[in-house]
């Protein structure tokens, strides 16, 4: 009798780490939008000769979840056109959508 209860306390007490082990929070927001705006823009066409681009991408979502564009800052204007059109109100996956919310992520585009 004595070892089974010694069992049940021992799995309880695993049970209860694993529950405790879990993350809480899950996936920082802001991380998982940048992943998801890097694969947008992944397949480009610039050539050899415009490598390393890089700009600052201004924008916000919208009540839908989709990314509304307000401005590319970067010297390379095909490279800003490009940009608006691949992410301008194109959806993403968010579970908490701030509406409104105003973020500026660094973009750089190897060729």
């Amino acid at each position: 009798m004595r070892k089974l209860s010694l069992v049940v306390v021992a799995a309880m007490l695993l049970a209860t780490g694993n529950v405790l082990a879990n993350d809480v929070k899950g996936e920082n927001p802001s991380k998982n939008l940048s992943k998801q705006i890097s694969e947008m823009l992944a397949l480009n066409n610039f050539s050899e000769e415009h490598n390393d681009l890089t700009a600052q991408v201004r924008f916000t979502l919208n009540a839908d979840g989709e990314i509304v564009v307000l401005s590319v800052s970067t010297t390379f204007d095909k490279m800003e056109s490009f940009v608006k059109a691949k992410l301008n109100y194109q959806k993403v996956n968010l579970a908490d959508v701030e509406e409104g919310k105003v973020y500026t992520i660094p973009v750089r585009i190897e060729a």
